[in-house]
């Protein structure tokens, strides 16, 4: 059931009757009308929970939260005041923005929006100016992709156009064009029709130096690939990836800014994580193979297997490229299997690792049976099997253990008996009871490895008969 929304008003007012009428402190005031509204069942989410602040000497009678104090100000002087006169406050509107959601959103209904942008705009000439002002509108869109318009959209290709030789605008437009593009899908496709995609390239090749620049790089293009938008039947995440890959040459781009930030695990999670989502076509699996993304993989698990992050990204991008079959034999005769089983029990506790790890080994394993062969010689089931010991309340960890017992056994039925001494019976069924949606792979994990299972015919034709 949906939970009852009230206004940041009714939920001020609520604080302020504590205070006044009930002589609360305002510490005792706040909680308290917090409890009242969760008790009633009501989204406090967007709330922010504070105490209105005093806005002037002058004007004791008037409270109002600080974000809005900072938006009044700009408000009053976005028409007559120089850019450099109202820095002040708006890096005040920024910094109350980054404090949460309810901030921004509290500022979005107040009509924030085009003061911000009237800002960005005046500014747009002056490099410190454009900057302090590019900072507030992506503290202002984070999680608020429906407030870019149109006018909006063209500013922020219109500095990324302007300043594509200067890092720091551009690390803070590609960020903003990020929060813009998430969960919003008709901004992705008009920023993609708008160019913006070799201006992100383009970035990432100018500043490959520039770690920052990089991550935001590879992680806006990453959402660019993204099927978020729950009001879109159907997006273009599709058509995006294949963009970035041939029109803009995306897989070379992220696999040479790998190359240069080899030290730095934060850079190299982002760019394996984009990669995986630009690994959509056979022949793009392949390219990341012969662009040497592969031997980056393979060196990064062996190297830098204690960084669980880095370790779950490179699993995922491997997964990914596995997805061709020449691939997958490239993978194992590099010593793939033996490094993401050592990945698996070095990480055990990590159940996204765990997750990544079996889903790797199954994809590893699916249609190739001399891979299954060196999956079992090198305890992979077993891995598997105290992943779904030690994670039995992660679904997906039981998801991807029994599709890879399933892809074990399906053309090497040999393997079934030792895969059953392990215990798998046992876990699987207890993985069907305790999670629903390990339905389906969890059974046919069961009937491929000889157990009794029973299957539920959804529907035997009988009972009638169908008719034009």
């Amino acid at each position: 059931m949906a939970k009852r929304r009230i206004t940041q008003e009714t939920f001020d007012a609520a604080v302020r009757e504590n205070m006044e009428e009930f002589e609360m402190d305002p510490d005792e005031a706040l909680r308290e009308a917090v409890e009242q509204f969760e008790s009633q069942g009501v989204e406090l989410s967007c709330i922010v929970k504070a105490v209105p602040a005093v806005s002037s000497e002058d004007k004791q009678e008037e409270q109002t939260h600080e974000v809005l104090q900072a938006l009044d100000s700009l408000r009053i002087g976005k028409d007559s005041a120089s850019v450099a006169d109202m820095t002040a406050d708006i890096k005040r509107f920024t910094e109350h923005c980054s404090l949460g959601f309810a901030q921004r959103y509290l500022a979005a209904q107040k009509d924030a929006y085009p003061v911000i942008l009237s800002c960005c705009k005046k500014s747009l000439e002056d490099q410190e100016a454009v900057l302090t002002a590019l900072s507030a509108l992506a503290a202002l869109t984070d999680g608020q992709p429906d407030l870019l318009d149109a006018e909006g959209q063209q500013f922020l290709l219109d500095v990324l156009k302007k300043y594509q030789a200067v890092s720091c605008v551009t690390r803070v437009a590609i960020h903003t064009v990020r929060h813009c593009c998430l969960k919003h899908e008709q901004n992705r496709q008009d920023f993609v029709k708008g160019g913006v995609l070799p201006l992100m390239t383009g970035a990432l090749k100018q500043h490959s130096g520039c770690a920052e620049l990089v991550k935001e790089a590879s992680a806006a293009l990453r959402v660019m690939t993204f099927d978020d938008d729950v009001r879109v039947t159907f997006g273009h995440a599709h058509e995006h990836a294949k963009s970035i890959v041939l029109e803009h040459n995306g897989l070379k781009v992220l696999i040479e800014a790998a190359k240069a930030h080899f030290d730095n695990t934060s850079v190299l999670s982002e760019l394996c994580a984009t990669l995986s989502r630009l690994a959509v076509r056979n022949e793009f699996c392949q390219d990341v193979c012969d662009l040497g993304g592969l031997k980056i993989m393979m060196t990064l698990l062996a190297d830098s297997y204690e960084s669980p992050e880095l370790v779950r990204q490179v699993l995922s991008a491997i997964r990914a490229i596995a997805g061709n079959d020449d691939v997958k034999d490239m993978v194992v005769n590099a010593g793939g299997v033996q490094l993401i089983v050592i990945a698996m029990n070095r990480h055990m506790s990590n159940p996204a690792v765990c997750e990544q790890g079996c889903a790797c080994l199954s994809v590893l394993a699916l249609r190739k049976p001399n891979n299954c062969k060196v999956i079992m010689e090198n305890g992979g089931a077993l891995a598997a099997i105290q992943s779904m010991k030690t994670h039995s309340d992660v679904v997906n960890v039981q998801k991807q253990a029994c599709m890879l017992m399933r892809n074990l056994v399906s053309r090497m039925q040999n393997y079934s008996q030792p895969i059953l001494e392990m215990g798998a019976e046992a876990l699987i069924a207890q993985a069907l009871k305790t999670h629903q949606d390990c339905g389906d792979v969890g059974k046919a994990a069961l009937r491929d490895l000889g157990c009794q299972v029973q299957l539920r015919e959804l529907w035997t034709g009988k009972h009638g008969s169908l008719t034009n």
